[in-house]
Formats: C-alpha cells, structure tokens, sequence
C-alpha cells in the first residue's frame, strides 16, 4: 500500500471518496447536516495533512492528520471490510506516530473498528465540535 500527500488539485476527489464513504457509514447524520459537513471539508483540508492511499494503482481512501492525531479516515466504501483500513491505520501508527481519533459513537462500525485496533476511549462529548447532535468519543492508543 503506498500513500501520497494529497494538493489543491485533489480536493474534488477527496470529497467524492468522503461523500461515498458517508453515506455508506454516516446513516445517523440528517441530510443537512451531511450537507453542511460536505462545504466545510475545503476549508478544514489546508489545516491537516491529508493523504491518498493506493492499493494497485487504485485511490482507495484518504487519511487526514494534525501533529499525532488521527483527523480523518474514509474509504471508498466498496474497500471496506477488505482490511485496507487496517493497513492504513497500522502506517498512521508505525510511520506518523498517531496517538488519538475522534469517531462518532453511533458510527458502530469504526469505534469496533478502532477499539479492536488497540485503542481505548478516555472521553465522550455529547455533541461534535461544531455542536451538532453527534456524540464523540476520544480514544488514545493502548501504547502510548
């Protein structure tokens, strides 16, 4: 699996990958919501460093961090369950040094996901960051 970081130019990619990958998965946002997510992605993407992941030749995802923190991970969903993500995540640790995430708890799917992957939960808000209706939980790696 190779990654590069993502340019200006890949923007338009990045959120069709995340529009995909939220619809398959983010069943709990309102159609507003989503919506007003998707016009913030541009303006949140310059403040992270985002990655495209390649599995042969194809874009399959892409992650975003901030220092060792874990900002963003979305799949294209037809790669998910195909253990893609875990590869992803286990580079993030080994190669970018990736400590937290913060996941919606009603995303069912990647709080298995994360906690199976060796990370525990050490806080829970009761809305997002932008104080939408969607719990957060804040999980640290187990080895850190």
């Amino acid at each position: 699996m190779q990654n590069r970081k993502a340019t200006a130019n890949d923007v338009s990619l990045i959120i069709d990958i995340w529009e995909r990958s939220v619809m398959a998965t983010h069943h709990f946002l309102s159609v507003e919501d989503r919506q007003e997510i998707r016009k913030e992605i541009p303006l949140y993407l310059p403040h992270v460093d985002v990655r495209l992941w390649y599995a042969k030749g194809a874009c399959i995802g892409f992650s975003g961090i901030n220092n060792n923190h874990l900002e963003m991970l979305f799949l294209d969903p037809g790669k998910i369950g195909q253990g893609y993500g875990r590869q992803i995540l286990h580079s993030l640790i080994r190669d970018f040094h990736i400590q937290t995430i913060d996941v919606n708890k009603q995303n069912g799917n990647a709080v298995r996901f994360y906690l199976k992957s060796g990370f525990k939960v050490i806080r829970e808000d009761a809305t997002d960051s932008a104080g939408r209706p969607y719990p957060i939980l804040h999980l640290k790696y187990a080895d850190h």
